[in-house]
């Protein structure tokens, strides 16, 4: 894949019931992450505001983390809702088991999303496996970790690829080891939250041409809605953001999220931008007749 520059036809890949690329409706990914902040109730509470707000998909982080947590960082102290502990220990407060997993799961399921998460290690590769997720997504900050590319592209399963913090040698190996039949690239930078500035969703495009048509979407962690709609005018197949119930709760990622009314804004104007897309063919519509008749002096 090194130095692909070929623009092909565009690709598509198929998640649960909703195919991306190829004109197809966006796919919209309301990401919780660790906004659940560890208590199943809110879980749901997140995944009925994604539902409510007519999001495709939910999408968790699952981690083992003895593995995944990085060895420079787990005797850290932290500060948390639970008092002050380490990093390895507020790791392990906010991860889910099995069960809490299936109650969210089938949660989503019966509020009609796709339901996938982000595996930061290869044994929460086979967690998630045994759930029977529909796909799987690898955050920015495993892009490098071949290993767990190598599971995922093991499993057969769709795999979205975020590329924040990656330069594209480090894309190009990474999709050397999955493979572009069944991925979809999504373009983010991994500030939280992000700047106008260093969103560069021209980045779309780049991305799109050099892999010859693979779906390319967008991950976003800037505050408001701007950005997000313009990656979708720009031709992202895919969005997805975090999303909270209030943005001044405790957590890392809730002050880059968006709350209920914002999530249901972004889905409705993001519906808006693709019917005002069109077909790129120039014609003249009905609505145009009788102000042609009106207006137009010089007949054609």
């Amino acid at each position: 894949l090194r130095g692909v520059t070929t623009k092909g036809l565009a690709m598509t890949v198929t998640i649960g019931n909703h195919v991306l690329g190829g004109g197809h409706p966006v796919y919209v990914i309301a990401e919780i992450g660790l906004n659940h902040n560890g208590d199943v109730d809110l879980a749901k509470r997140l995944i009925d505001v994604a539902a409510d707000a007519g999001a495709n998909a939910v999408k968790f982080q699952k981690r083992t983390p003895e593995i995944a947590t990085p060895v420079h960082m787990r005797d850290t102290p932290r500060e948390t809702p639970w008092g002050t502990m380490t990093y390895l220990e507020y790791r392990y407060r906010v991860e889910f088991d099995r069960d809490q997993y299936i109650e969210i799961g089938d949660h989503a399921t019966m509020r009609g999303l796709d339901w996938f998460a982000s595996p930061w290690d290869v044994p929460s590769v086979d967690f998630l496996e045994d759930l029977g997720v529909v796909a799987h997504k690898v955050a920015s900050a495993s892009l490098t970790d071949l290993e767990l590319l190598e599971a995922l592209r093991a499993t057969g399963k769709p795999v979205i690829l975020s590329t924040g913090m990656s330069t594209i040698d480090q894309i190009d190996r990474a999709l050397e080891v999955l493979g572009t039949d069944r991925t979809v690239l999504m373009h983010a930078t991994s500030t939280y939250p992000m700047e106008p500035e260093e969103a560069n969703i021209k980045m779309i495009a780049s991305l799109r041409d050099r892999y010859a048509g693979i779906p390319v979407g967008y991950s976003g962690h800037e505050r408001g809605l701007q950005i997000s709609l313009a990656a979708v005018a720009l031709g992202a197949v895919a969005v997805e953001r975090h999303i909270t119930l209030d943005r001044t709760m405790w957590g890392s990622d809730h002050a880059a999220s968006l709350e209920p009314t914002g999530l249901e804004h972004l889905v409705r104007d993001i519906r808006v931008i693709e019917t005002a897309l069109g077909d790129g063919v120039k014609r003249i519509y009905d609505g145009e007749l009788a102000p042609m008749a009106k207006l137009r002096r010089v007949p054609a």
